[in-house]
C-alpha cells in the first residue's frame, strides 16, 4: 500500500456545476481496510466509485461490477491502482442469474473470500404523472434496485465470514417519498426493510449489515435522468446537493472495525432533511 501525504488544509466544498467530486484531496487514509477484499455493485461511477476509492485509499482491494461504461469503470480502475491497490472489473447486468454467477465464480476464483459486499447498484426513470409509469419500467427498477439486490447478496454470502460487512444504499426517497420517482422510492423503501430483516438473520453469524441513505448527491445518474436541475437540491437545509466525497466516508466507517457493534442501522447524508428511520 502507498503511503499517503495528502495535504491536511480545510476541505472546501466544490461549487456547484463542478462535479462530481470523488474524493477530497486531504483525504488522509488511515489502514482501516487494510487487506481487505471488497465487492462493489454499481462501482463505476458516482457514489460507487467514490466507495471503491475511499477503499482503496484505506488500504483495501475492490471488484467493481458494472453494467455499461468501459470508459467510467477504466477511470475507476486507474484512481483505485493509483493509490496503490488492485481493482477488478466484471461488467454485466446484476439483474441476470447467469452474469451473478459468472461473477461469483471470477471473484471466488480470484479471491476466495470477501471482506465487504457494497450493493449500491441502482436505476431511476422521473415521472411525474403515475398513470405514465409502464410496466416495463416497474419491472425493471425493481430487479435492478432491489430484487438483484437480494440476490447478489445471497449469492456472495458463500464467501462470507464472521465479522464480514454488507452495506447497502438506500435514499432519503425511501423516508419522505418522492412524487417524481414513485418506482424508484418505493424500491429504496423495500431495501431499507431488507438491511433491518438481513441485519437480525445473520447476527449469529457476526456478519453486519447496514445502510447509507444519500439525499441529494451529484451524479452522473442525475445528470442522466433529469432535464432541470436548477433547483437540484435546494430544498434541505444547507441549500444544496451533496458530493459523492461527502458521502463515501459513511461506507468506510461502517465497513471498518469502528463500526464493530453496529447492524441494521442506516446513516443518512442527506443536507440535513430530517427523517425517522
Amino acid at each position: 500500500m502507498k503511503t499517503q501525504n495528502k495535504s491536511q488544509s480545510k476541505s472546501k466544498v466544490p461549487k456547484e456545476g463542478l462535479f462530481p467530486e470523488i474524493i477530497r484531496e486531504n483525504y488522509l487514509g488511515s489502514r482501516k481496510l487494510l487487506n481487505k477484499k471488497a465487492i462493489i455493485s454499481g462501482g463505476d461511477s458516482g457514489i460507487g466509485q467514490a466507495v471503491a476509492v475511499h477503499f482503496a485509499r484505506e488500504g483495501a482491494d475492490v471488484a467493481i461490477v458494472y453494467k455499461e461504461s468501459d470508459k467510467d469503470a477504466e477511470e475507476t480502475r486507474k484512481l483505485v491502482e493509483k493509490e496503490g491497490q488492485k481493482c477488478i472489473l466484471t461488467k454485466g447486468d446484476v439483474s441476470k442469474k447467469a452474469f451473478r454467477k459468472k461473477c461469483l465464480d471470477s471473484i471466488k476464483k480470484e479471491w476466495k473470500t470477501i471482506d465487504i459486499l457494497v450493493n449500491n447498484a441502482g436505476i431511476q426513470f422521473p415521472k411525474n404523472d403515475i398513470e405514465k409509469i409502464p410496466d416495463a419500467q416497474i419491472l425493471e427498477t425493481f430487479n435492478v434496485n432491489i430484487i438483484s439486490m437480494i440476490a447478489f447478496t445471497r449469492d456472495f454470502l458463500t464467501l462470507m465470514q464472521k465479522g464480514s460487512r454488507i452495506i447497502c444504499t438506500t435514499s432519503v426517497t425511501a423516508y419522505r417519498g418522492s412524487d417524481h420517482l414513485i418506482d424508484y422510492s418505493s424500491t429504496k423503501g423495500a431495501i431499507a426493510t431488507f438491511i433491518r430483516s438481513l441485519a437480525v438473520n445473520l447476527a449469529d453469524k457476526n456478519i453486519l449489515v447496514n445502510g447509507v441513505a444519500p439525499g441529494p448527491i451529484w451524479t452522473p445518474l442525475v445528470k442522466e435522468t433529469f432535464d432541470d436541475l436548477s433547483t437540484f437540491g435546494k430544498d434541505n437545509p444547507l441549500k444544496r446537493a451533496g458530493q459523492p466525497s461527502e458521502v463515501a466516508p459513511a461506507f468506510v466507517f461502517l465497513a471498518s472495525e469502528d463500526a464493530s457493534f453496529i447492524t441494521g442501522e442506516i446513516i443518512h447524508i442527506n443536507g440535513g432533511d430530517f427523517v425517522g428511520g
